[in-house]
């Protein structure tokens, strides 16, 4: 019995397409017209299936396994079965990615939940809202007064939009999700728990009290942007919070007041982006990173994975540990200790 898959298959390319698609070039003689049904791990795929060999570390994989086809760099095509038809491409998970999209579109873009079709009769959608065509709304969405939503965007079960906010076309909105103070983009995609636009974290402290700072600042998502399950993006306080266009945020992120991300920056789960910080583009933030606040942090930088960031980062540097330094510099560090360590036990 087949595996009961979530998203429906809607091609199944023959090699020749796919070389089309990925621009491969087969090695040897291939029959172009054998059909890909499916992509799969090295390991578990079987006839009709493609697979990819991206990270070296699989490439024992590659020789036993039973897919049709494989894109591959060129340092590993030779190591394909003769049964599989190498296919070889610059990045092989970029070009599986490619094809897998076209089998699976609908995983690309999060759809209706309810395969619905325009405003559900559960949704609220107020009479000052206004809505372009196609736009799906499902079963206990709430849209506010004034609020604009553009053709084809999908709002998830549950979210809420408020009042004033402005949703670009061909847009999704998870379940929900809630979306206030916020102008976002074209083709974005906001997942399940994810909030946008509350109060960022802002108090006058003092002995006899702290006040609470209004944040009347907005949030601002460019294009292409996508944004993970239950991450939060702050409103700006006196300024805006931007995200730039492409960047892509994993889940569990926060993002407070007044950030500004660059352009096609990629932050993994559990980092914390404290206020006025601002990242230059194609930055990226390893998982559990921690940023303070008022930085800046230089185009094409690299944040490790636990990073403790406490001081401006130059323009495509790379660091790591905590407090953040150098990669290279902590790396030795945290050898030569390890090698103290060592040497310590064997006097002991």
């Amino acid at each position: 019995m087949e595996e009961m898959k979530f998203f429906r298959r809607a091609a199944t390319p023959t090699l020749a397409e796919i070389v089309e698609w990925t621009g491969a070039r087969p090695v040897g003689e291939v029959d172009m017209g054998q059909r890909i049904f499916d992509v799969a791990p090295l390991d578990r795929a079987r006839p009709g299936d493609l697979v990819f060999l991206d990270n070296p570390k699989y490439a024992d994989q590659l020789a036993g396994t039973r897919a049709t086809a494989c894109l591959v760099s060129e340092r590993h095509a030779d190591r394909a079965p003769k049964n599989v038809a190498a296919l070889v491409v610059r990045e092989p998970y970029r070009a599986c990615a490619i094809v897998a999209a076209k089998i699976y579109p609908e995983a690309t873009r999060p759809g209706s939940w309810f395969d619905g079709h325009g405003v559900s009769p559960g949704a609220n959608v107020h009479p000052l809202a206004r809505l372009e065509t196609d736009v799906i709304v499902d079963p206990g969405a709430v849209i506010g007064p004034h609020a604009e939503i553009g053709a084809g965007a999908v709002i998830g079960p549950n979210a809420v939009i408020g009042s004033h906010v402005r949703i670009g076309r061909n847009s999704s909105i998870g379940a929900g999700a809630t979306i206030c103070n916020a102008l976002i983009g074209d083709r974005v995609i906001i997942h399940p728990g994810v909030r946008v636009g509350q109060d960022g974290f802002g108090f006058a402290m003092s002995p006899r009290g702290h006040l609470k700072a209004p944040q009347v600042g907005r949030v601002i998502i460019q294009d292409d942007v996508e944004i993970g399950a239950n991450s939060t993006i702050d409103r700006g306080a006196n300024r805006d919070t931007i995200v730039g266009e492409g960047t892509k945020i994993d889940n569990l992120v926060q993002i407070a007041h007044n950030v500004v991300i660059g352009r096609h920056c990629v932050i993994v789960s559990q980092v914390g982006v404290s206020g006025s910080t601002e990242f230059g583009d194609f930055v990226v933030a390893g998982g559990q990173a921690g940023i303070t606040g008022h930085l800046k942090i230089g185009m094409g930088a690299q944040i490790g994975a636990q990073a403790g960031v406490m001081a401006d980062v130059p323009t495509g540097a790379r660091i790591g540990g905590s407090p953040a330094r150098d990669a290279r510099v902590w790396l030795k560090g945290v050898a030569a200790l390890d090698r103290l360590v060592r040497r310590k036990g064997k006097d002991d």
